[in-house]
């Protein structure tokens, strides 16, 4: 059970880095059906019958890179499925054995949900409202995973469990400050609108002037998505705003570190802040990358693999000062 959930923890992490790579290559509709590519299941069965492709979808000429980028996503969003099914039904038959049972079965909940959102964003033509919650869906099941891990997992940490206790209300505020700022990048991202500053440390030219706070969160109406559908000032809005969340965010995070690290007497409290305060850091200098370089993909995927990084470390650091004594 335990090498069963590891494994899709493992695959989560594919399958979230897949994800942010298919929404950078401009993949997201690809295949612009669900579930196949061009009405078939099979990517190679769409490519020998291009024509036909065509014939069915005029308005969405086939790109057999972007077919391929979408496609394998979903080969292995499925694949993650169909591990978290298996999850849930050990789970179920091994109930005797007190396994746990409510978050395998909310698990398997959320990955169908999940499922329902990939539907969703290729029907609604990458709808940004759709778009983040996808990639929220993802860091969702990824953190559910490494908390049933960590549940399956009987540890004891020696010396300072009540006094230590204290603090986990702090370290659930870094997730939701964390949560917020991941789905602050989503929209910022989903919008197209990673590129819409190019200098630092906030943007160019006279851009407190030009704020558009309303325009960067509505949703204009439109056919399709794809490339964005608002204009500079909104886009430049939702840049700024993730940047204010990425300083707000190190900023608590950081204090969080060192707050727990002074007080801790478990060294593997201590291990988890210096690890928090090291991710954080590349997540800092790979966020100042995606602005100097101009978003190479590359830098841009490695992003949000290590968003999902950060957000589990704040759950190990949350679960273990919960930790039942």
């Amino acid at each position: 059970m335990k090498k069963l959930v590891l494994v899709s923890i493992l695959l989560a992490m594919v399958v979230i880095i897949l994800g942010a790579y298919t929404r950078l290559t401009d993949a997201g509709l690809g295949c612009p059906d669900w579930p196949g590519c061009y009405g078939h299941l099979s990517l190679s069965d769409t490519h020998s019958n291009i024509e036909s492709a065509q014939q069915h979808f005029p308005e969405r000429p086939y790109e057999a890179h972007k077919a391929r980028n979408e496609m394998v996503h979903r080969y292995f969003a499925s694949s993650l499925g169909f591990l978290i099914l298996v999850i849930f039904i050990v789970s179920f038959w091994q109930r005797s054995f007190h396994r746990p049972l409510k978050l395998p079965f909310f698990l398997l909940c959320l990955v169908a949900f999940q499922g329902m959102l990939g539907m969703w964003t290729v029907t609604l033509n990458l709808l940004p409202a759709v778009v983040m919650g996808h990639l929220l869906g993802g860091f969702s099941v990824l953190s559910c995973l490494f908390l049933l891990y960590l549940r399956l997992t009987p540890y004891r940490i020696p010396g300072g469990d009540h006094r230590m206790r204290r603090f986990g209300k702090y370290a659930l505020l870094g997730i939701v400050i964390l949560t917020t700022q991941i789905a602050l990048g989503g929209w910022t991202s989903a919008n197209y609108a990673s590129l819409a500053c190019t200098e630092l440390p906030i943007c160019e030219g006279d851009w407190y002037a030009n704020l558009d706070f309303s325009g960067a969160f509505s949703i204009p109406e439109a056919d399709n998505y794809e490339f964005g559908t608002h204009d500079y000032d909104e886009r430049m809005t939702m840049h700024i705003l993730h940047r204010i969340g990425a300083l707000i965010t190190f900023i608590y995070l950081c204090w969080l570190a060192m707050r727990l690290y002074v007080a801790a007497s478990a060294k593997l409290i201590k291990r988890l802040c210096v690890i928090l305060v090291i991710v954080l850091g590349v997540q800092v200098i790979l966020g100042v990358s995606n602005v100097v370089y101009s978003l190479p993909i590359s830098v841009a995927v490695m992003h949000n693999f290590v968003a999902a990084c950060l957000l589990l470390v704040l759950v190990s650091l949350s679960y273990t000062l919960y930790r039942k004594t």
